[in-house]
């Protein structure tokens, strides 16, 4: 096992901050992504938000992501940068283990192949300010290439459950995502038993909890599509999961015996909450600009500095 994080350094970081900012905490999982975990790690560097922990949950890789974590880990400026490296049962134990890590108000969940746009987290802390009973945060983000170079932006809605329930895809993108902690630190952690879906049962479970879901319209992050990604390599998968979980929090498809008729009632659901989200994103005119400039930066409020 690599280590450069322990409890004991988690004390040092946890200590009273100024009031005008939260502490940001992101945690990546991350497995053999040598190729694009750069990106992610210095996307959180050039925030320049000045309360943020980085926490890389590696699991044991093998194509020289240790070497580079260890290049930047220690650097002056890099002090917000943490990270382990051991055997885990897959990307929802890693981001548990790292949920349980945290010690920021605010915490993101950031894949090793993506990355957060300027202004990010000024953005979310200034949204998190204005509403404090929000408990998760989603703005917009947009799709890139295997290069990094932005192939769509992907504008959302206001949140809602129905849609959430049956629409045939997650709409509200993990990349764009951030939690309040007290979330974790009551007890809400991922379903282990997911490999492809395990971002949708959580926003699920959280909705029928009661927990307050706000969108905000900035772009904040970049979601990569490449050929090793779930997304990419395990479509069938990914549909399977979802079916079953869109199953699981019905309390309409619960009562029904049939499979076909399952099935069917699911299919018409479904219709409807696509036919929903798609007349919403096109009365607010997000169709029109998916394929607008390469560069949307969010802007950022004055940040404030400790006395």
């Amino acid at each position: 096992m690599f280590a450069r994080w322990t409890r004991t350094e988690t004390t040092d970081l946890a200590k009273p901050m100024s009031q005008s900012l939260p502490k940001i905490s992101i945690v990546t999982p991350s497995f053999n992504q040598a190729a694009f975990i750069e990106e992610a790690l210095l996307s959180v560097k050039r925030q320049r938000y000045p309360f943020v922990e980085h926490i890389v949950l590696d699991g044991a890789s093998t194509d020289g992501t240790i070497e580079i974590l260890q290049r930047y880990v220690g650097r002056s400026g890099w002090e917000h940068l943490h990270w382990i490296s051991e055997r885990d049962r897959g990307q929802s134990d890693a981001m548990n283990r790292g949920f349980k890590m945290v010690t920021g108000e605010i915490v993101g969940w950031l894949n090793s192949d993506d990355r957060y746009r300027p202004g990010c987290f000024a953005a979310v802390a200034r949204a998190f300010g204005e509403q404090k009973e929000t408990d998760v945060l989603y703005g917009d983000y947009t799709w890139m290439d295997e290069k990094g170079r932005m192939k769509r932006i992907r504008r959302e809605i206001e949140f809602d459950r129905f849609i959430l329930s049956y629409h045939r895809v997650l709409y509200i993108a993990t990349v764009s995502t951030f939690f309040r902690r007290r979330l974790f630190d009551e007890g809400n952690w991922l379903n282990i038993g997911f490999e492809c879906a395990m971002d949708y049962e959580y926003f699920l479970r959280l909705a029928s909890k009661g927990y307050h879901f706000r969108h905000i319209p900035s772009i904040l992050a970049d979601f990569r599509w490449h050929p090793r990604s779930k997304s990419t390599a395990l479509p069938h998968k990914q549909t399977a999961e979802h079916n079953a979980i869109a199953v699981m929090y019905s309390p309409i498809l619960q009562k029904i015996r049939g499979t076909l008729i399952q099935k069917l009632t699911l299919a018409g659901l479904r219709a409807a909450a696509a036919g929903l989200r798609y007349s919403q994103k096109l009365l607010r005119g997000y169709y029109f600009e998916q394929f607008g400039p390469p560069y949307l930066p969010v802007s950022p409020p004055l940040l404030k500095k400790r006395p």
